[in-house]
């Protein structure tokens, strides 16, 4: 052999015999199993994104005592033909009101029969049927061993999921976090038999409780009136606000319209609690005061249900929401050459990023401002404890909340109107072009 090769081929064999060994290093490390604290942290996160998912869509809190027990609501769906009161609501009238209704747990046969028409939606019996298989989104009803519907309850779900309407209008696959646009709840709550609960609590008579509550309209809902007493604004309106998205919090600070009520566990508690009328453990004494003579009265800030059926619960389901992504706009939903003019004019001119800061579209850190920085009324910002400001919402997804307006009480019907209020308001001198361009891309994020 030729010894100038010797050294050479000595030096290849020994740096094959390393790699070699370094391989059976790295193999023995990739089987070697995880510490035992990341197979903690991988089993939480699926137990918490599957346990949060079902009390989202699922749980009720408990308050079935409330809707059923005290407000007697499941007779009027049920109707006198079948043990109830009234009418009852047949699936049509439960899709007018927006009620939606998961496709997914439908039966086959009955997915076929209602293609052929062979379904009456018109009969409250129907509706029954749906209620039994648990298929009406964020309602759930109990049923004695005769079949007849006892009490019903609702969960998250009622107004932060809707549907696809891929099967039909108002009937498809769960989007959990989509606000219910369609959902008119104050309708709904006016139909139950027994208000008078509600009325002695706001110190008024039914027919003003049925006022109030007609006057909400779809996709709205006054989650201070037991706190305020507050039907109306100044201006003679509603005072009730839009539902929300609940999709698309994940980085966001301040959860709701007014940061007073900040997270997403604040709010889960106060409304699973003192809105859905849960059994379970509220507590902000903020709200104990002379300002909320309704609060004061009940003393709402120092909430012990018992059993606590809620608070085990919140963390679970911060974490679902917090998993739910902000939707992708539908392609061709908006011009995309439009709006990339519109994307410079926000960043620039418009000034819109100076608060609406990509990618989350709202500040980081403290999201809020205050009425007169707004330059809009502060009515609904004064009903919330502490801070009365307003959040600077995050901006995408708008096309599944356009419906009911915009702003927290739906002030402006379009992104138009949103936009030229604002060239006004803060004398931006956008152009007519300008500002289509800057609704556009709205539109596209």
């Amino acid at each position: 052999m030729n010894k100038k090769l010797v050294f050479p081929l000595a030096a290849f064999a020994a740096i094959a015999i390393l790699l070699v060994a370094q391989s059976r290093i790295v193999t023995v490390a990739a089987q070697k199993p995880s510490s035992s604290f990341d197979q903690q942290v991988e089993q939480t996160r699926t137990q918490m994104f599957e346990q949060g998912k079902k009390i989202f869509r699922f749980d009720t809190f408990g308050d079935e005592s409330f809707w059923g027990g005290t407000l007697h609501l499941h007779e009027a769906i049920a109707g006198e033909k079948n043990g109830g009161v009234g009418p009852g609501v047949s699936p049509k009238a439960a899709l007018a009101v927006g009620l939606k209704v998961d496709s997914d747990v439908l039966p086959p046969d009955m997915v076929e029969q209602i293609k052929q028409g062979k379904v009456n939606l018109d009969d409250p019996a129907t509706t029954l049927a749906l209620l039994k298989l648990n298929a009406v989104v964020g309602v759930t009803g109990h049923f004695d061993s005769q079949g007849h519907l006892n009490s019903m309850g609702i969960q998250c779900a009622f107004c932060h999921s809707t549907v696809d309407d891929s099967f039909a209008p108002g009937i498809g696959r769960r989007l959990d976090g989509w606000p219910n646009r369609d959902l008119n709840v104050g309708a709904i709550v006016a139909m139950a038999p027994n208000l008078q609960p509600l009325a002695t609590l706001l110190g008024v008579d039914v027919a003003t409780v049925k006022k109030a509550l007609n006057s909400w309209g779809p996709g709205k809902y006054d989650a201070e009136l037991n706190v305020d007493g507050k039907a109306m604004r100044p201006d003679g309106k509603s005072a009730a606000a839009l539902i929300p998205p609940a999709f698309g919090l994940l980085g966001v600070g301040n959860h709701t319209w007014s940061g007073s009520r900040p997270s997403i566990p604040y709010w889960n508690a106060y409304v699973a609690v003192t809105q859905m009328h849960g059994s379970g453990t509220f507590i902000d004494k903020r709200l104990d005061i002379a300002a909320n003579p309704i609060a004061m009265k009940t003393k709402l800030g120092e909430t012990r249900g018992t059993p606590d059926n809620v608070t085990s619960k919140l963390a679970a389901l911060q974490y679902y929401q917090l998993s739910l992504p902000a939707p992708t706009p539908p392609a061709g939903s908006f011009d995309q050459e439009s709006a990339t003019r519109g994307e410079q004019l926000f960043k620039s001119k418009a000034k819109c990023a100076t608060c609406h800061v990509p990618p989350l579209f709202t500040e980081p850190g403290w999201n809020m401002h205050t009425p007169a920085e707004m330059r809009i009324d502060d009515f609904q910002a004064k009903r919330s404890p502490g801070e009365q400001s307003y959040r600077t919402a995050p901006l995408r997804a708008l096309f599944t909340h356009s419906k009911g307006g915009f702003y927290h009480d739906g002030r402006f019907q379009t992104l138009a109107d949103v936009v030229n209020s604002y060239n006004t308001r803060f004398h931006l001198g956008l152009t007519e072009q300008e500002a289509r361009d800057l609704v556009e891309y709205l539109k596209s994020l």
